[in-house]
């Protein structure tokens, strides 16, 4: 028998394969490859980066099992022969926030609107979230809209591919995590709302039939069996083992706060998104557009790379001498603002040094997260721990103020892969077929602490809505005058990118 499994991570901006032991999830090998920049994407894109990705770590030859963790809530829209209808719009292109309004108001609109979306698939719509896209779609391409015979994730297609499209669109498959992110799943109740999926296409579709957590969907080609996958922030709380008191604050393209919790959450003010995990429990989350970016914004400013961007920041003290920077650089998620801009505020002569705007911009990115971790609290969440993950973690900067902005201590995981790491410990999962995941120990953490700056979040909290919009949303991902924007995570938690501090 195998001993190995494989666990894959197809995040907007590349595809990465890990194989570890099945028992004890060393590492043994690993591969990686590009996806095109966009914020639309040919699906056959992936399937060529994951081929190349596997063909890097050495095949599946010798692997008992393979599972795919992917960026979440990107639209694959296929015909009734399964074939792409057109590029996936992926979670990072807001060319469907006029669409979540419109949703918003068809079921009461405002407060009335929000709470019921809520309600009925625990996440108020914004134009990351799959339901709004098929609306877009309905409206904008309606001739693709009506070919459109099956919806899924980039998760449940690679999955998909994996068994050679075995059963038709009848037999594509997802799992909790990932279909809890579409907008027309509810976490709550287990079961699709296709009444509001046919709200948004203006007709019925073929959905993918949601697996338990360790379920299998059938084998390969080859005979090695699939994982159910899941969705990217699933699949890092599963490589991180989070349990209830756990947070995570993640700072890769985008940032994620999430917790895990044996309730769902149905926020009506639309901050706190209630998804499930990929456990059988819940993931509340928090996501922002602007994380580890406004990091390579300041550095490009400022002509220094991430490590001089750290010591600078680190030079200047907390608050940065009253420089406030609001990161809204690609439009934002959460708070919902598609085509926000940022700004900075404060300027004077005093402050108008290098040191100071790095302050600002890492204080900012962190302020915003704050924020999603204030939202998780005033749902009910109990906070016991805070891991730090991410690319944006690596800064030294970013690690010694977020205690103070969080205020909490943080510790922070070195590990590498966490999205394909907890698909691999996913696959280990339907090989073993015990009642919980394999006992793994992947993501060791460092602690980190410092005196709480309330004042920051204070200023911080004075200034947030002090932006502009952008003319004609020009500059927002996805906006059809700018649709090359190379954004990343689902996403979200790609803490092993190379193409980024996060």
């Amino acid at each position: 028998m195998a001993t190995l499994v494989a666990g894959v991570d197809s995040s907007t901006q590349a595809c990465k394969v890990v194989v570890r032991d099945l028992r004890t999830g060393a590492l043994v090998r690993e591969g990686r490859a590009p996806h095109p920049p966009g914020t639309e994407v040919d699906p056959e894109r992936w399937w060529a980066a994951l081929e190349a990705a596997l063909a890097a770590a050495g095949g599946l030859g010798d692997v008992a099992a393979v599972a795919v963790g992917a960026q979440q809530h990107g639209m694959v829209a296929l015909d009734g022969d399964g074939s792409v209808v057109r590029p996936a719009l992926l979670w990072n292109d807001t060319r469907s926030a006029g669409a979540a309004a419109a949703l918003v108001d068809e079921l009461g609109g405002g407060a009335a609107g929000r709470a019921a979306w809520a309600a009925a698939v625990g996440t108020v719509p914004v134009a990351s979230i799959t339901v709004t896209k098929l609306r877009w779609l309905a409206e904008a391409e309606p001739a693709l809209a009506e070919r459109t015979a099956a919806v899924c994730l980039p998760h449940d297609w690679l999955t998909w591919r994996l068994r050679a499209g075995a059963g038709g669109i009848e037999g594509v498959t997802t799992d909790r995590g990932d279909a809890s992110g579409t907008g027309y799943w509810s976490p709550a109740t287990g079961a699709y709302r296709e009444d509001l999926l046919e709200r948004a296409l203006g007709h019925r579709a073929v959905v993918p039939a949601v697996l338990g957590p360790r379920a299998s969907p059938g084998r390969t080609p080859e005979g090695v069996a699939v994982g159910p996958g899941t969705g990217d922030n699933a699949a890092a709380a599963l490589a991180l083992g989070l349990g209830p008191g756990d947070v995570a604050v993640s700072i890769g393209t985008s940032g994620v706060v999430l917790a895990v919790s044996g309730r769902p959450t149905a926020d009506p003010s639309g901050a706190v998104a209630g998804f499930a995990d990929a456990t059988g429990r819940f993931l509340p989350l928090v996501c922002t557009m602007n994380a580890a970016r406004v990091l390579d914004a300041a550095g490009t400013l400022l002509g220094v790379d991430h490590e001089e961007l750290s010591r600078l920041a680190l030079e200047a003290p907390p608050g940065a001498d009253g420089l406030v920077l609001v990161p809204y650089l690609e439009g934002e998620r959460t708070p919902d603002r598609p085509f926000a801009t940022g700004a900075v505020h404060g300027l004077r002569l005093a402050n108008a040094r290098p040191a100071c705007l790095a302050r600002a911009a890492v204080e900012g990115m962190l302020c915003g997260l704050a924020d999603g971790l204030d939202a998780l609290v005033a749902e009910g969440i109990e906070v016991e721990r805070v891991v730090l993950l991410g690319g944006g973690s690596r800064s030294e900067a970013v690690r010694r103020i977020a205690p103070a902005v969080l205020g909490r201590p943080v510790e922070v995981t070195e590990a590498g892969e966490l999205v394909a790491d907890g698909a691999a410990r996913q696959a280990a999962w339907v090989v073993d077929g015990t009642d919980e995941p394999p006992p793994w120990s992947l993501a060791p953490t460092r602690r980190y602490e410092a005196p709480p700056a309330p004042f920051v979040r204070a200023r911080y909290g004075e200034l947030r809505d002090a932006t502009a919009t952008a003319p004609d949303g020009a500059g927002a991902p996805g906006n059809a005058a700018q649709p090359g924007s190379a954004a990343q995570p689902g996403s979200v938690v790609q803490p092993g990118s190379g193409e980024r501090p996060g």
